[in-house]
């Protein structure tokens, strides 16, 4: 019987705790040892002013942009907290990617718009055959997040209102973790890095250093460029930013 192609091979997975269940099974079923080192954990905004506010005058939006699952699941759960009805939305709505667009229409929304990759730069490609000039738009997103895309926005004549949605932190007993997972005799084989938030926190965690000798898999090219800002190489880069080409780019990387 031919062996599973990742048998033999520990791997760390540093999504979210509630969110590294696909990755983890896609790896596991491959053969994979795989190892969850969640290195952030969504939590709450730290103030809900300006969410509420924008929620309170959400008729008067002509796009709404979701960079992020996380994003529509605490814009929907402010909604719900506040006397407003969703029938009141009018603007078209732009999710940045399938798993995005996924928790878009599960509250029953309409995505009128989705970038080819799922990317920043790609988002704002995808817009490029609109008319922004005067068009109100909201971004409900983390609190700490790159600012190509209202910058972007803005300079193409939009009135961008970017609000805090949720923020990311470093879970309680990460760092601990880590010491023990990277610190024995045999390190993990690979770890993943799904978002520039991931690569961050892990080095805030254990440092870049801990990562000698194990080969890195990264989401896409935005994850990358952090990993090697923090001077950690990057073995593997998926093709398509989603989970499938995270484990794609492990499957087609040579042994060492």
């Amino acid at each position: 019987m031919k062996p599973l192609p990742l048998a033999g091979k520990k791997i760390v997975v540093t999504r979210g705790r509630s969110q590294a269940a696909e990755l983890s099974g896609k790896l596991s079923r491959l053969g994979a040892e795989v190892i969850e080192l969640p290195t952030i954990e969504i939590r709450p905004a730290g103030d809900y002013g300006l969410l509420d506010r924008a929620i309170a005058c959400l008729d008067s939006y002509d796009w709404l942009i979701f960079t992020s699952a996380n994003g529509v699941r605490f814009f929907r759960e402010r909604l719900r907290a506040l006397p407003v009805d969703l029938r009141s939305l009018r603007a078209r709505i732009c999710a940045i990617g399938p798993a995005t667009r996924r928790a878009v229409e599960a509250v029953r929304l309409k995505v009128d718009l989705m970038p080819e990759e799922y990317v920043a730069e790609s988002l704002l490609r995808a817009f490029a055959a609109h008319d922004l000039a005067g068009k109100r738009i909201l971004l409900p997103r983390a609190a700490v997040a790159r600012d190509l895309v209202p910058a972007e926005l803005a300079r193409r004549g939009a009135q961008v209102d970017v609000v805090e949605a949720y923020r990311t932190v470093i879970p309680d007993g990460t760092p601990a973790r880590a010491r023990d997972i990277f610190g024995g005799q045999r390190k993990p084989d690979w770890i993943t890095f799904t978002s520039s938030s991931t690569v961050t926190n892990f080095v805030r965690a254990a440092g870049s250093e801990a990562l000698e000798g194990v080969r890195v898999a990264s989401i896409g090219p935005i994850t990358s460029a952090t990993a090697r800002k923090h001077g950690i190489p990057v073995t593997a880069e998926a093709k398509t930013f989603t989970i499938d080409g995270l484990v794609e780019a492990i499957l087609r990387t040579p042994a060492p």
